[in-house]
């Protein structure tokens, strides 16, 4: 199978290029991303909707990946809690390795055919679940055969791939291909591939959460108050939704914990 994550740069002699040349040929590249991302919209949608009826009867997300897609896939399972305030087991990111491999390369963990599976097990997989496999390359062996062994066993499958034919494609119910071709730096497919892989998973989880009912209006009213900018930025909202002062505001926050609860016991007092 030719891939095209594979295919050579465009781009030659990138040693004696000056810094700024280097810079703008990146950036060239990188424009190229989103567009790509435009043409796979219509199968994420696919994916959110089903994924969102799964979810309201107690399903879950999963991510399965190696190397930067893995990782791709955990930084944005470990989002949501903080952003949408969702419990952790919600969206699960999965990486070949372990979370060792989250920082330090892993790479032979990628060939095993199995261990995907077993990971999932360790999990409870189920029926209500989810597992979107991330792999820009399409042939991982954790990921391609994590896939199937979903399949087998009932369990709704999707992908995020960048190439076309790729075995990956064939094992997911969802098939999510975004194919921004050749890399700046030949099979470099944390670059353009890794952009779009984030992007799509974004798009993804984001959209799910609002589903869902963790944002209202355009407000992360379930965020959680980690930090004083946090604590800051859900105090003007209060004050945004409730006409409340600051001070009002925060000391109603901390108390209830929450954007959403604060509003609405101030709003259960002025009915």
């Amino acid at each position: 199978m030719e891939k095209i994550t594979e295919s050579a740069s465009q781009y030659r002699h990138l040693e004696h290029m000056a810094v700024r040349e280097i810079l703008r040929s990146i950036n060239t590249e990188d424009q190229t991303v989103p567009m790509a991302v435009a043409q796979a919209i219509p199968a994420i949608e696919m994916l959110v909707e089903a994924t969102v009826l799964k979810m309201r009867e107690g399903g879950r997300l999963f991510y399965i990946g190696a190397g930067t897609s893995g990782r791709l896939g955990v930084l944005d399972a470990s989002e949501i809690p903080p952003t949408f305030g969702a419990p952790p087991e919600w969206v699960v990111g999965i990486i070949a390795g372990g979370d060792e491999a989250i920082r330090k390369p892993i790479e032979v963990a990628e060939d095993s055919e199995t261990q995907a599976w077993n990971d999932l097990l360790a999990w409870q997989i189920g029926p209500l679940d989810t597992v979107v496999g991330v792999a820009a390359s399409g042939t991982t062996p954790y990921v391609v055969n994590g896939l199937r062994a979903c399949q087998s066993n009932g369990i709704t499958t999707a992908c995020i791939t960048c190439n076309p034919g790729a075995p990956l494609l064939a094992v997911s119910d969802f098939p999510i291909l975004v194919v921004v071709g050749p890399e700046f730096i030949t099979g470099s497919s944390r670059m353009k591939a890794g952009t779009a892989q984030k992007l799509t998973l974004n798009m993804i989880s984001t959209a799910i959460m609002i589903r869902l009912g963790r944002v209202r209006d355009n407000k992360m009213v379930d965020m959680q108050l980690t930090n004083s900018k946090l604590v800051d930025r859900g105090v003007k909202m209060v004050m945004q939704d409730t006409g409340l002062d600051y001070e009002t505001a925060e000391t109603l926050l901390l108390q209830y914990g929450s954007v959403r609860a604060a509003v609405e016991h101030h709003g259960s007092l002025t009915q």
